[in-house]
């Protein structure tokens, strides 16, 4: 397995000399992108800029020819303190360009217009969800194999790497959060195609993206390739712009799909996950924490008085009441599951806490609300919140519901604005 991912910078290099093209990229990286931006006009400023920032800088915007280096020599020096580098350049050949990519840059954008640099900017937004994005090489070549991972580690993905077929299935029952698998044909123990045809009886195209592999001279396999399942497929010798290409239209449809299903698991209200996705999700986890014998804390919250907020203000503001509650609360739980239930009532699974400690929790996030102002124009309204959390389990989901919600009955007798566990 390979990676090359620094997870604690938060700074953006850019190297250019034109004061209007840095105009322009700052201003575009400042609204595409959440990191400080460090603007360098020289070779010498962008060596200090490094000195005093170095583990701090993600990647960096470097143009390839400046006053004080005219043969791209940035470019060499970012490379050599393992930056991941987009090049920025007024002309460059396809000849220059591949072997800049070779060199192991990101990517290279010549200065064309706006388009260019909103390119160049949403290349470092691919860098940073490439980094949660495991992919698989499957090749018993061990110089292709590692050819073509070291291309993936400069896009920072995390890379595994599997010598045929049935070293890649061992990997995914490892790691089934695997998303891009990269074959090769021609392999021992069990070839391409029926790794794809094996794999394809388990996931769907959107599950895991698979792209073909063979050499040059088979290239009436490419057909057989994505008749058996796979997504893409590439001949063997490519160049890395080629491959590049391939990988990001495969990943950014990835991405599109999984926007998509997870649009259509939210609730449009509040923007939480729905009743529907909450049962679908949690029946898994709760066997499993059945059969582990490990806690599962299921909560019950619900907004007091909810409905005097729409009396007063009318159902549109009692809306966007619903949108910021599930902002907090989806923030201040983000570990665990949470979803609209219906009206104001939201469900939280907490696998994994014990009654007392998701109590303290759910507790938490109460006081979070209690002191938040939620803004209608002119008007501050104020909530607070009631919840009742159980760990008792029985046969189904459905069971622990039914304490949880005779947890949160309690509270509501108490006063409200309190939160009741288990006795």
């Amino acid at each position: 397995m390979s990676r090359s991912v620094n997870n604690s910078a938060d700074k953006i290099l850019i190297v250019e000399d034109s004061p209007i093209v840095a105009k322009v990229l700052l201003h575009i990286a400042k609204q595409e992108l959440e990191f400080e931006l460090l603007l360098a006009q020289t070779f010498a400023e962008a060596k200090q800029l490094y000195e005093q920032h170095q583990q701090a800088i993600f990647a960096a915007l470097v143009d390839l020819n400046l006053p004080d280096a005219p043969d791209g020599e940035v470019v060499d020096y970012t490379l050599e303190k393992n930056i991941p580098t987009i090049v920025l350049t007024g002309s460059l050949d396809s000849k220059r360009g591949e072997t800049l990519l070779n060199k192991g840059i990101v990517d290279y954008v010549a200065k064309e217009g706006g388009y260019s640099y909103l390119y160049a900017v949403r290349a470092v937004q691919r860098l940073v969800k490439n980094q949660k994005i495991k992919v698989m090489v499957v090749e018993d070549s061990t110089t292709m194999r590692k050819y073509i991972a070291k291309l993936l580690a400069c896009h920072q993905f995390e890379v595994f790497q599997a010598v045929d077929g049935r070293d890649a299935i061992k990997f995914l029952l490892e790691y089934p959060e695997i998303r891009l698998l990269i074959t090769d044909y021609n392999m021992p123990n069990m070839d391409g195609f029926e790794l794809v045809r094996t794999l394809r009886s388990k996931y769907e195209k959107f599950d895991l993206v698979i792209i073909g592999l063979s050499a040059e001279g088979e290239r009436s396999l490419s057909a057989k390739f994505i008749k058996t399942g796979a997504n893409d497929f590439l001949s063997k010798p490519f160049n890395p712009e080629e491959f590049y290409c391939r990988i990001n239209h495969n990943i950014e449809s990835l991405d599109l799909i999984e926007q998509i299903r997870d649009a259509a698991n939210r609730d449009h209200v509040s923007g939480l996950y729905s009743r529907r996705y909450f049962f679908e999700k949690s029946e898994a986890i709760y066997q499993r924490a059945l059969q582990d014998s490990s806690p599962l804390a299921l909560a019950i919250i619900s907004i007091d008085d909810f409905k005097q907020v729409n009396d007063q203000y009318g159902e549109e503001v009692g809306d966007q009441v619903l949108k910021q509650f599930g902002s907090i609360i989806e923030e201040t739980l983000s570990r665990f599951i949470v979803a609209r239930s219906a009206g104001k009532e939201f469900y939280v699974l907490m696998a994994g806490l014990p009654n007392d400690k998701a109590a303290t929790l759910i507790d938490g996030l109460r006081g979070i609300v209690a002191n938040q102002t939620f803004l209608e124009e002119s008007e501050a309204i104020s909530l607070t919140l009631s919840a009742g959390i159980s760990n008792v389990q029985g046969d189904r989901i459905n069971d622990q519901i039914v304490s949880a919600e005779a947890c949160l009955e309690r509270a509501k007798q108490a006063g409200k604005n309190i939160v009741i566990g288990d006795d």
